[in-house]
Parts: C-alpha cells; sequence; structure tokens
C-alpha cells in the first residue's frame, strides 16, 4: 500500500500490476455518479475513458479506501516507461501530487506519473523507532556499514493530517488573554507584545509552550496572559531547523482579526467588541442574482461624492458613495456586488494600488483601506460598508485568495512543508503563478480557509465568496468547504474560478453546490458578436451550459469580462491596436448584441463595473497596480448614455415578472425551449416556455451577429394565428419601456434580421 500510494501503481512477484488511487486523491469523485480510469501511453489516454477495461474500482486497502486496477504488466511494456494518469468518466484528469517521485512534465506543461517496471517496492523500507517521533528535530537513515551519507527523512502524510480543535489566535477572555499558535515543527516560538503602534520597537517578550496533549497531537504553542490585551499590538518570532524558519523575521499571526500593515503587528481584539455584521438583509436566491464585480478604489476614485483623500482611498469613501442617491450600481439595477479581495494584501505603502490578490493574513481587512489601521478602525468601517451594500438591496459577495500568499509568506514562517506543495526536490510548485501553491489539503490548512470565511460572514455579514483559483484546492476541499459554510449561513453563495496553470475542474464540481465562472462563455460570445462561432454552440450558453458544466441553473456565472483581462471594449474593437477607448458604431452595436445574449442567457449573469459605459483601459491586459487605468471615469457613463441605459433595461427585465423565465431554480424541461437557426449562418431565434410548463406567458428573442441580413424561418405554433398577441420589448438599440404598442415590429413567420441586430418579444397567453 505504501509503493501504491506514493507511486500511484505497484507490481507483485506474479507479473500483476496494481495502480492505486487513494480516496483523498479522487478529486472528491462520487462512484454512484461517475466513474475512474486509467489512461496512458499504453491504452490512447482518451480512448481509455467509458471502457470497462480500464476502469478503477473501489475497495478497502490496508483499512483506506482507495481505487484499483489490477491487470497483468506485461500489457502495459509499450515502450519502457510509459506515463500515465487517472481521469474522471466526465474526461477530468487527476493531477497527480505535486511531490509525487516518479511525477513528469511532457513539453506541453501537462503533469504525469511515469510507470517504472524496476521500481517494484523492494526500494522502500519500513522502520519501527523506540519513542515518539520529534518534528522540530531533523531525522535521516543511513547504512549501519559503509560511507554513502545518511538520507534525511520527510514527514509523509501523517504530517499534513496533524490538527487541534482548539481556538487559534489571540483570544480575550474577561482579564485573561490566550495566545494559541498552530506550528508543529518549531523548536520555539516566542510572543512580542506592545501596548502601542509607538511602543513595539520595546515590546514584552514571552516563550510559548508547546502543549502537551493527551491525544499527542497537534503542534498548538500557546501561553495565557493574566489579564486583557485588548487594543495591543503583537507578533511571534520562530525558530526551527528547518527550511523557512528564521527567528529574525515577524511572524503575523495567521488567525489575527486586524492588522497595521502586511508584515503586521496584528492587533488584539476582543470578540465581543468585534461584535456581528448586519443580519437583516435577505440574500437572494442564487437564480435572481444579477452581479457587477468592482475594486473598492476603482468605484470611489472619481465617484461624485464628497470625501476626504483619505476615505477616498478606502472602505469610508465607498460607504459615503454607496449612500449617495446618485451611486452608480444602484442605478445600474445590480443586486449583488462582487468585491475585489478586501482581506490584508501585500501593497508596500498606503498609497499604492493593488488588486488585492497577494494575501497575507486572511481574517484582517486590508490596513490599506481603513482610516486607522493601528486602531483597527477597518473592522468597524468594512462592517459599515457591507451594512450599507445590503440597505440599497444589494448582496456583498468577496473575492477570496486562498491559493497561494503574498509577500511576506508568514504561513512559510510558521512551516513551509505544512502549508505549501512542494516537488519532489523540496522546491515550492507554483500552478498559481504567483511563485507558491497553498496545500489546501493539509488539514489546519483547509481549517484556516473555514475559519477566516465563517469570520467574515459572522463578523462582517457578507453572503458569500468568488474563490480564486478554486482548482488548486481541489474538488474535496471545496465540498468540505461548503459543508462548513452551509451550517454558519445556509444561504451562502458559493463561486468558483475553476481553473488554475494546472487544469480546469468546472465539470467536477456539478454534484457540488458551488457555481463556476464560466470562462467558455466569456470566450465564445466574443467571437460570435464578431459573427463567429456557431448557432448550435451559442444555443448551448443561452440554456445555461447544461450537461457538462452546469447540472443546475445558477449553476453558472455567465460573464464576458473580469478585472484580469482586457475590457470588454479592447477585446472586441475593430480598431488594429486594440484600444476601445474611442468604439466604433459596430464595436457599440457589438456590446449591445453582448448584453442581450448574457441577459438572456439561464445562470447568473455578471458584468464588470463600467461595462455598461464601454470601459477601456487603452488596451491594456494586466492593470493589476494601474489605479491609472483601472478607475472608473464616470463621465464616461453620460458619453454613452445608451448604452448605460440598455444594460440597466435589460437589467430591469432579467429582474422583473418576465425575467422568471430566465431565473430557474431546477433545470427547464428540453421542451422549454424551441429554437430556430438561420440557414449558412449564426443567426438563431429562441422561444422560451414553448411547453407552457411556466405559465401562459412567452418570450422569443432573436439575434443576428452578422454584417449581412438573415431571415429565419418561425413554425405557425409559435408564431399562432394572432401574430399581434407579441408585444415587442427591446430591440438592438432599446427597450420600449411604457410604449403601449411596443416596438412597431410584428412577429412574422418569416423572421428578417437585419446585420448586427437583435430583437425580443413577449406574449402573455
Amino acid at each position: 500500500m505504501v509503493v501504491g500510494r506514493l507511486f500511484g501503481y505497484s507490481f507483485d512477484e506474479a507479473g500483476t500490476v496494481t495502480f492505486v488511487l487513494p480516496e483523498e486523491e479522487g478529486g472528491g469523485v462520487d462512484v454512484e455518479s461517475d466513474r475512474l480510469y486509467v489512461g496512458g501511453d499504453f491504452n490512447g489516454w482518451q480512448a481509455a475513458v467509458g471502457h470497462p477495461e480500464w476502469e478503477l474500482r473501489p475497495m478497502e486497502w490496508e483499512g483506506e479506501r482507495v481505487f484499483v486496477w489490477q491487470g497483468d504488466a506485461s500489457r502495459l511494456r509499450v515502450e519502457s516507461a510509459p506515463r500515465f494518469k487517472f481521469v474522471t468518466g466526465e474526461h477530468h484528469w487527476l493531477t497527480p501530487p505535486s511531490g509525487a517521485p516518479n511525477g513528469v512534465r511532457d513539453e506541453s506543461g501537462h503533469f504525469n506519473r511515469r510507470l517504472d517496471p524496476a521500481r517494484t517496492g523492494r526500494h522502500l523500507w519500513r522502520f519501527a523507532i523506540g519513542e515518539t517521533l520529534n518534528l522540530a528535530e531533523p531525522w535521516s537513515v543511513s547504512w549501519a556499514e559503509g560511507s554513502e551519507a545518511p538520507v534525511p527523512l520527510v514527514p509523509g502524510g501523517f504530517f499534513h493530517r496533524l490538527k487541534t480543535d482548539l481556538p487559534l489566535g489571540a483570544i480575550v477572555r474577561g482579564d485573561q488573554t490566550v495566545f494559541r499558535l498552530f506550528a508543529p515543527r518549531a523548536r520555539n516560538v516566542l510572543l512580542h507584545v506592545a501596548r502601542g503602534i509607538g511602543e513595539v520597537g520595546a515590546p514584552l517578550v514571552f516563550a510559548l509552550t508547546r502543549r502537551l496533549d493527551a491525544d499527542g497531537a497537534a503542534g498548538v504553542w500557546e501561553i495565557v496572559l493574566d489579564r486583557s490585551l485588548h487594543g495591543w499590538c503583537y507578533w511571534y518570532t520562530i525558530d526551527g531547523a528547518f527550511a523557512g524558519f528564521d527567528s529574525s523575521q515577524r511572524v503575523l499571526d495567521p488567525y489575527a482579526r486586524a492588522t497595521v500593515g502586511r508584515e503586521g503587528p496584528g492587533l488584539v481584539l476582543d470578540e465581543a467588541w468585534i461584535g456581528q455584521g448586519d443580519r437583516s438583509f435577505s440574500t437572494p436566491a442564487w437564480q435572481d442574482l444579477v452581479i457587477a464585480e468592482t475594486h473598492v478604489r476603482d468605484l470611489t476614485q472619481h465617484a461624485p461624492v464628497k470625501t476626504t483623500v483619505d476615505e477616498r482611498r478606502g472602505f469610508a469613501g465607498l460607504r459615503r458613495w454607496v449612500e449617495s442617491d446618485d451611486f452608480y450600481l444602484h442605478r445600474l439595477g445590480v443586486n449583488c456586488v462582487e468585491l475585489q479581495p478586501v482581506q490584508e494584501f501585500d501593497n508596500a505603502t498606503v498609497e499604492e494600488y493593488h488588486w488585492g490578490y497577494m494575501p497575507t493574513n486572511y481574517f484582517a481587512p486590508e490596513s490599506s483601506y481603513a482610516l486607522a489601521p493601528e486602531s483597527a478602525s477597518g473592522v468597524r468601517e468594512m462592517q459599515e460598508l457591507v451594512a450599507a451594500f445590503h440597505r440599497r438591496g444589494m448582496a456583498v459577495v468577496l473575492d477570496v485568495v486562498y491559493n497561494h500568499v503574498g509577500v511576506p509568506s508568514h504561513l512559510e514562517r510558521i512551516d513551509r512543508l505544512y502549508y505549501f506543495e512542494q516537488d519532489s526536490t523540496g522546491a515550492l510548485t507554483n500552478w498559481s503563478g504567483c511563485g507558491n501553491d497553498l496545500r489546501a489539503r493539509s488539514a489546519m490548512a483547509r481549517r484556516l480557509i473555514i475559519d477566516s470565511c465563517t469570520h467574515l460572514i459572522e463578523a462582517y455579514g457578507v453572503d458569500g465568496f468568488r474563490f480564486d483559483l478554486a482548482e488548486l484546492l481541489g474538488v474535496e476541499v471545496l465540498r468540505e468547504i461548503e459543508t462548513a459554510l452551509k451550517r454558519v449561513k445556509p444561504d451562502v453563495i458559493l463561486i468558483a474560478e475553476p481553473w488554475s496553470f494546472r487544469g480546469h475542474i468546472a465539470g467536477a464540481l456539478r454534484d457540488t453546490g458551488w457555481a463556476s465562472w464560466n470562462d467558455g462563455f466569456r470566450d465564445f460570445v466574443r467571437e460570435y458578436v464578431r459573427g463567429n462561432g456557431d448557432a448550435a454552440r451559442m444555443e448551448y450558453f443561452l440554456r445555461g451550459s447544461p450537461w457538462y458544466f452546469a447540472k443546475w441553473p445558477a449553476q453558472t456565472v455567465n460573464y464576458t469580462e473580469s478585472h484580469d483581462d482586457r475590457t470588454w471594449i479592447d477585446a472586441v474593437t475593430e480598431r488594429a491596436d486594440g484600444n476601445g477607448f474611442h468604439p466604433t458604431e459596430h464595436d457599440r452595436r457589438r456590446t449591445h448584441l453582448m448584453a442581450a445574449l448574457l441577459f438572456m442567457s439561464v445562470g447568473i449573469p455578471m458584468i464588470s463595473a463600467g461595462q455598461d459605459f464601454l470601459r477601456s483601459k487603452h488596451g491594456v491586459n494586466n492593470t493589476y497596480q494601474r489605479g491609472d487605468l483601472n478607475a472608473l471615469d464616470y463621465r464616461r457613463l453620460y458619453r454613452y448614455l445608451g448604452t448605460h441605459a440598455y444594460f440597466s433595461d435589460w437589467i430591469a427585465f432579467r429582474r422583473g415578472d418576465l425575467g422568471r423565465l430566465l431565473r430557474h431554480w431546477q433545470r427547464p424541461s428540453e421542451r422549454f425551449f424551441r429554437f430556430f437557426h438561420a440557414p449558412g449562418g449564426p443567426a438563431l431565434a429562441v422561444l422560451l416556455n414553448a411547453d407552457f410548463s411556466q405559465g401562459p406567458s412567452r418570450l422569443l428573442f432573436a439575434i443576428n451577429p452578422t454584417l449581412n441580413e438573415f431571415t429565419i424561418s418561425l413554425d405557425t405554433a409559435t408564431v399562432g394565428d394572432r401574430p399581434r398577441q407579441w408585444h415587442m420589448l427591446a430591440d438592438q438599440d432599446r427597450f420600449y419601456i411604457g410604449d403601449a404598442h411596443g416596438g412597431r415590429r410584428p412577429v412574422e413567420q418569416q423572421l428578417w434580421l437585419p446585420p448586427l441586430s437583435c430583437a425580443l418579444w413577449a406574449s402573455r397567453g
């Protein structure tokens, strides 16, 4: 079993090979609804999927649940050392653990395992020692005779399962303050405390003691001081024998509820002082959400509201803007805001603009967004901001980054091996593209994620989370997070960015309660509105990306622009330099077609703030530190007021009575939709509620994304014997709100569509 777990396979003396996949590496696959296979050089990789001959079977092996495949080893020797990987029945390839000793990367960057018949398991040994292993000291093994250098021992799976259920952080209990830190391989931990920021140069220093619990676990260090230290500054220094430990460096407590900056110090806060976030708001049902992604400073930088310079940089200024009668997102009509990261991140100064995707603490509000971080003012300011959004009828979803950490890497100073993924050489892996990958599979890393999300819900009243690069956490960890957070807030909104540089897990999330950003929708619609792509593919997205991507309607978050790419108008502009700051007439028309498609597609629609007034970053792509390009220019709203109004009207329609035909809690029947395609082109029309399963009202939507005109043939059942029963609601230019007759364009059996056009009709039966 040790061999199989380590290499993914084992041989026996009879010439049988056994492929072994421990359940914890199965990506949370439910074998009742999916299957697992082994694919490789020996069976055509993809060809193995769905083939019973290569299917893995669940079994108990040495007390552990695993999936196995057994067969004659001679069948696999198509080359000296064939590569292999495990795959689900939905073609989701399970990436081997980063530290797999037989892991190999091919020329395309894929990470596979290699099967080496020479490694049969006889090169492994098992030892029994006479006393408890002290993890704080380095251990090695060597031959009794001989001069070979000793081999260092690296803790295995048992080490990453070490955990504690004790409360962690700085805990005020009446006249006592308890400090607890989980540091399983530390030799010494010192606590430094100071009454205020002015005294951190001469702190009081106390040595923490390693707890010796009856269960022998857990690497918890603790000290109890006999006074309330609410409001005091604190940090740790940690000494150890391994890479990452440096007793000269300050360590910010990962459970600190507030911090003065990315380096610390943390602030001791009484939970009673923190209190609870807003509880008066009712989070909308997922299918009713219309989301706007935005950034604290982007919203406030040029907001037409009176604030001080300091307020405009953070929570307080944004609250003033939200409370203003002219607040942009309120007038646009969205009912959910997704804020880019507001947990402490690694900007070097208060003034430095940063997207926030390099976190250094998961509990503390970003200190540069606070007016007085040294006194934890950000706690109250963030609470008041969330409450202000709620009073506007907007849910608050936080963009959270649990897949990697920023600079300084405080968790690395606590225990590099425990908290970070490493390859077989001990180097940090970098599937995040940010220098490190958090080992979310470790028990206390999972707990850190869950505890911080729970704190954000309880202390700030947030409604949900969007997990950055969620693929790196893994499906099983995401399942555990979902279960834990739904105990705290049953209607919590959970959205995954389902990819990383390593892979994509949207298909594997279908059997969970997570929604996913739909990058396929984003990429296809950009091409479709330029006349590329086919109608059948657009039909799939209008249906809500069913089958592979979304098992239930609100599981797909449909979008065409987000923070980390060119803006929509820069991506689709006809201008050769990719700068859509001065859009062409075709650029604007295609934007209107995109809006129509976005709000007519089943799923959760999401826009990027400013997209409705053709926000441009002058063609620049990665603007994570370009506040000058990212800040919303509200004058542009009035320059392109027609487009802004068009988005606003679509949002009102989507959230209104007839919009219920697009807001499904469960998947409608196949007969709910009836599609009509134009011959020889991508133009199409769709009838919603064709089977009258949702009452007597129906919608008819048609679109032509090309520069040519098209005619689409509708059937008599759609048009009916009274064509004028159809009331036109919108076309590519405007909504006909308040017009008793609607648009003057009737529904005809031969529906003619001019270039770059769309139309929406309603029939109330």
